[in-house]
């Protein structure tokens, strides 16, 4: 009877325990940047809104949106800021027009490997300098990151890159901090999204594109109307996605459900990394089979747009205090990181 009554009392503490962990459902509404197709980009998102209400119970549900069938891809910042909709899940370098730092949040020119970068955001105090970017310049949302993949191609091209001039005139499709590079040498740089991109290439309204790895880049058909696509992805060794969510809708989440939050987009992350690393071999090989150069851009064009990067950042930190301050904390991090990572490594070519 004694061990009955504790059975029976254990019982009741869970029940109520898991009562109040989940007292409010969470429905949330939750546009994303780019298609649940793409490996890596979008399907970490779908993976997402399935796990929440799989460890939820039921209490998370989050109904996914795609591309421009709730919010254009390029509103969710400001969607979700406003309450138009609870989440969204968006590459947060479409941004740098309204938070100049954010880039640094979502790729940076000759910057961090992928796992570099999760060791400094989670480790670092990148985390914490995300939420604070956003909290000043007025926007009212939670980022929490919710996917990496490794680096893009640097672009689809007519003609291969042979030198800096090649990049004067030329109009590309290039975001984020690689695009204010080539800016500087000349290019005409514009943004739109991922899927208008084969559309623009057939018709000439763009001579080339950047966007993002093999697996991604042959969903969208790049190689069908171009056919030099160059390496390194120079411009983004990592690139990082986010799920943002309305503050007040964060503020009311129970501490059970933003840990289940916090828990899938931090396996998401890993997923996406481990998709995109398994699959971009085997497309790139492929590519060679269609027709594609799959060329590499000389060595001293890459350390010229190196300097090129270098001056940009510096003109960017001295304009922002926030880009400042996040740049700062990275490079400090990547001086100490760079012991452990040329030491400890395998050379690639051995």
């Amino acid at each position: 009877m004694k061990l009955l009554k504790a059975l029976t009392g254990v019982a009741g503490a869970i029940a109520l325990t898991t009562g109040s962990a989940f007292a409010d459902d969470l429905r949330w509404k939750m546009p994303v940047a780019f298609a649940t197709n793409l490996p890596g980009l979008g399907s970490p998102a779908a993976w997402v809104a399935d796990n929440l209400t799989t460890a939820s119970d039921g209490s998370i549900q989050v109904r996914v949106y795609e591309p421009g069938k709730l919010v254009p891809p390029f509103d969710i910042l400001q969607s979700v800021s406003d309450g138009k909709v609870s989440a969204g899940y968006t590459w947060i370098g479409y941004d740098q027009g309204k938070v100049p730092a954010i880039p640094l949040f979502a790729a940076v020119p000759f910057g961090m490997k992928p796992w570099a970068y999760i060791g400094w955001y989670y480790y670092g105090g990148g985390h914490e300098l995300l939420q604070e970017t956003y909290a000043n310049k007025g926007f009212k949302v939670h980022a929490q990151l919710c996917g990496i993949i490794g680096p893009e191609t640097a672009g689809w091209y007519a003609e291969p890159i042979e030198s800096l001039e090649d990049y004067k005139g030329l109009k590309i499709r290039f975001a984020g901090l690689g695009g204010k590079v080539l800016e500087k040498l000349g290019a005409s740089v514009t943004m739109m999204p991922g899927g208008e991109l084969y559309q623009a290439l057939e018709k000439g309204t763009i001579d080339a594109t950047e966007f993002s790895m093999p697996a991604i880049d042959q969903i969208l058909g790049f190689n069908q109307v171009v056919k030099y696509n160059l390496f390194p992805g120079w411009h983004q060794q990592f690139t990082a996605q986010y799920m943002l969510i309305n503050q007040d809708e964060w503020d009311r989440t129970t501490e059970a459900q933003k840990a289940l939050v916090e828990a899938s987009c931090t396996a998401a992350t890993t997923r996406g990394l481990a998709e995109g690393e398994y699959k971009n071999g085997k497309v790139l090989a492929e590519f060679q089979d269609k027709g594609v150069q799959a060329d590499q851009i000389p060595r001293d064009v890459l350390l010229k747009l190196k300097e090129v990067t270098e001056e940009v950042l510096k003109e960017e930190a001295s304009k922002d205090a926030d880009f400042k301050r996040v740049y700062e904390s990275q490079q400090a991090f990547m001086e100490t990181y760079k012991v452990w990572d040329t030491r400890a490594y395998v050379p690639a070519d051995l």
